[in-house]
Parts: structure tokens; sequence; C-alpha cells
């Protein structure tokens, strides 16, 4: 069976690199090999655009665990010949990351936080550059904790904020802070929202999404092995997230949303909430139905997916 391809040319030449996966370094240019090297692949060793040039949709998610399990269930959902439970990791050279290709689709675990997403995000987007793909949609695939929404709510965020709520992500280069804009697509997410309706039992909203650097103190948590604020603080701090139309925490989406849209790249951020984070601090659901809280985001954008294919009507 041929890869699965949208037909995304244009009209002329022009049209045809616009579209192509930009990155936003000249230096790139003059080098005679790049090392990807927590992927494990160099534009000498692999020839990169006849591995992926027919990539459509990347996925990325925190565990390695989860992104093979989508990897598997994104085949079968795209019924693709061939065994799910064989594909192989293509980063099996190193343990950083992994990743899987199931036809026009990348799924690729990011690890935890800022540092980690944003050193995947980086050679990713390189790779999509070498490959010379084309009308590239990146979708991050999550849990969260959730503001005022009930377990089980998937939240397609409108804008990743930092702690104090401002759409922006800083990053400190050579000893200066560098500001961008987290604003995504609103097209993609208002497509998504839509799709959620056609799935049942699925509670679904748009809403801010809180990107901190720490899972317990800078969460607000109360139960990390570190304190320094009361339960009231905790309280007073979650409500003026929500009245800044904050629904959901977690600790990847400023930086995912920022170098997305500085490379032009369209993105979305759907992530599922385990708990009401007014409610409490810890994760007390039971396994069986935090599986089925975290398949949610990957039913979603399956189901995104296939209606772009043209498999769903």
């Amino acid at each position: 069976m041929a890869p699965i391809l949208l037909n995304c040319m244009g009209n002329d030449r022009n049209e045809y690199i616009k579209q192509q996966v930009q990155v936003k370094n000249p230096y790139l240019d003059t080098m005679e090999e790049d090392i990807l090297y927590h992927f494990s692949l160099s534009t000498k060793t692999h020839n990169l655009p006849e591995m992926f040039g027919d990539i459509k949709f990347v996925c990325v998610g925190g565990s390695a665990n989860r992104m093979k399990a989508f990897a598997q269930f994104i085949h079968q959902e795209l019924t693709l010949p061939g065994n799910p439970d064989e594909i192989r990791d293509i980063c099996e050279g190193t343990d950083r990351y992994c990743m899987y290709k199931v036809g026009p689709v990348l799924s690729i675990s990011h690890g935890m936080g800022v540092p980690s997403i944003s050193i995947m995000l980086h050679e990713l987007i390189k790779l999509l550059h070498h490959a010379q793909c084309r009308d590239v949609i990146l979708f991050r695939l999550g849990t969260s904790g959730g503001v005022g929404l009930a377990p089980g709510t998937v939240v397609i965020t409108d804008k990743a904020v930092d702690y104090s709520f401002l759409p922006q992500f800083e990053q400190v280069v050579l000893g200066k802070v560098i500001t961008r804009s987290t604003e995504l697509d609103e097209g993609v997410a208002s497509e998504l929202l839509q799709y959620s309706s056609e799935l049942q039992n699925f509670p679904t909203v748009i809403g801010n999404t809180l990107c901190t650097h720490d899972f317990y103190e800078g969460q607000g948590r109360l139960d990390g092995a570190l304190c320094s604020f009361s339960h009231e603080e905790k309280l007073e701090y979650l409500r003026k997230a929500y009245d800044a139309g904050v629904r959901n925490i977690e600790m990847e989406s400023t930086v995912f949303a920022a170098m997305c849209r500085v490379c032009g790249l369209k993105a979305a951020v759907i992530c599922v909430a385990l708990l009401n984070r007014f409610e409490g601090d810890q994760i007390t659901s039971p396994h069986d139905v935090l599986v089925e809280y975290q398949q949610r985001p990957q039913v979603l954008v399956s189901h995104f997916i296939k209606k772009r294919l043209g498999l769903l009507v």
C-alpha cells in the first residue's frame, strides 16, 4: 500500500517552497552535515527526504510507552498493512527519545518539562526541514491538572500562558531574555473542538493552558518535598488562573507553541485533565480509569487525522 499523501503543491515553485517546513537559523546552510544527536540521525548517514518526506502529522507526548501505544493505535485506525506490534523505533540508537513513523504520521516522545521538549523540538523541526516536509501539523498530546474541570475533561489549548498568565515564553539566550508569543493556530483548535462533538462521552473545552517549570511548587502543590505557601494561597492563585481563562496546568506548552509559531508551523495542544486541582493535588483515580483518560487526546487527534485524510465523512 502506498503512503497516504495529501496534495499540498501550490501553483508555482515559490508557493511550493513557502509551504516547506522552515528553520530560522542561517548557519544550518553552511554545515556539511547536521547531526540530530538525540535522534541518532544525520543528514549524511540517512536519506531524510526518503524516510520522512511524506509526513503530514507529528504527534508528540511525554511518555515513550504512550507514544509507542499511540503509533500502534494510529496504525490500526488508518488500516495500514503490517503488524502494528512490529513497528520499529527509529531512535533505537539512543535512549533519549522514541520515534515511530506510521504512514503520514510521526509519533515521538519528548520527556518531561520545557528543557526536554525544547531539545526534541529543535531536532524535530530540523528533521522536517531537511526532509523537505510541507504543510505539517504538530500536536502535543498529554495529561494535565484541571482547573475547575472534572477529571477526564479534554482541554484544547487556546493560548499557552506563563506563571503570570501571559501568552509568552521567555528564553535566556547569551544572558539576555528573548520573549516569544505562544499563540496557537485557532483554526486547528476550532476543528478539534468540532470533531470532539462527534465522539460519544467526550467532554471537551477550549481554554488557556498554564505551563510551569515544576510539577510540585511551580503548580502550587502542597504534597512536594518543599512547600513555601499555605492552602489558602494555593487556592487564591488557582482562582486567579481560572479568572484568566486557564483550564489546565502542564509543563511543556509554552515552548512548544513558541517554537512552532516562530517556524510557521500549525500546532495544537490537547491534554486530558486527570484531576481538578481545586479539589486536591494527588491523582487518585483507579489505574484503568486513568488509562482511558490518557487515551482521549489520542482518540481525538486520530479522528482529526482521519478527517483530514478523507477516511471519515
